[in-house]
């Protein structure tokens, strides 16, 4: 799959899907903008990126999306660069345990799905216009939580659903205009965020599956790219389920 020339925003590039996704742009020619806020990670995608695909077509932009200002530079300077943009992908996301009963419930409620969703929301918004124009594609990093109950994740399940449904939402009303949205729903993969996490979600996650295994981040990466490409032309508004049979469960 070639996307020479193409333009892609990966969200969370600084390391685990983000980074192997931005990294596999680059192999394929495209001009790939790393978002994140890692500055240190964001080099390393960057020397990869070089490494694999033309120094000059990256563009490193140190930025929270969760923040309206900053959402609108990834846009601005995106456009600045390039001029144009093909491929959107939604990829930063949170994870945090709270309960119900919590007195922090709602503080982390909303820390949660201003990552996992709002920003989604507004970063289709800002890039709606360039997208129509270049007749691109969005694809949106959910997770099967959003079809499973993890206990103490209630708000990470819920931004997770919600961006599936968002999704289907924005492909209908993008379909009009050649945009295609797609959704890919991992189920447990080996990056970075799991060493943040309290000991008992990644064990309620990383439960044995199936396929007796654990996917890792090239492997999401490389469905990324497929949807992106014109060989899933007719794909829109679908959720991809990469979980090595853990819905099954």
């Amino acid at each position: 799959m070639s996307f020479k020339n193409k333009v892609v925003i990966v969200t969370g590039a600084s390391s685990g899907i983000g980074a192997a996704t931005a990294i596999a742009f680059a192999k394929e020619g495209a001009n790939v903008v790393l978002v994140g806020r890692n500055e240190t990670k964001l080099a390393k995608t960057e020397a990869k990126c070089a490494e694999n695909g033309k120094q000059e077509g990256t563009l490193v932009i140190k930025a929270d999306v969760s923040k309206s200002n900053d959402a609108k530079r990834i846009i601005y300077e995106t456009i600045g660069k390039f001029d144009k943009l093909d491929i959107l992908v939604n990829n930063a996301g949170i994870v945090g345990i709270t309960t119900v009963m919590d007195d922090n419930t709602m503080e982390e409620f909303d820390r949660i799905m201003n990552t996992n969703l709002r920003a989604v929301v507004h970063l289709t918004n800002l890039a709606a216009s360039y997208l129509i124009k270049t007749k691109g594609n969005i694809v949106n990093i959910s997770s099967v939580a959003g079809q499973v109950v993890l206990e103490g994740a209630s708000a990470y399940m819920t931004s997770k659903a919600g961006l599936d449904h968002y999704s289907r939402g924005a492909a209908k009303e993008f379909a009009k205009f050649g945009v295609r949205v797609n959704v890919i729903s991992p189920g447990p993969v080996i990056t970075d965020i799991l060493e943040t996490l309290p000991v008992d979600l990644p064990a309620q996650a990383m439960r044995p599956t199936p396929l007796n295994r654990i996917s890792d981040a090239e492997e999401i990466a490389n469905l990324v790219l497929y949807l992106s490409s014109d060989k899933a032309i007719g794909i829109t508004g679908s959720i991809f389920v990469t979980d090595n049979g853990m819905l099954l469960n």
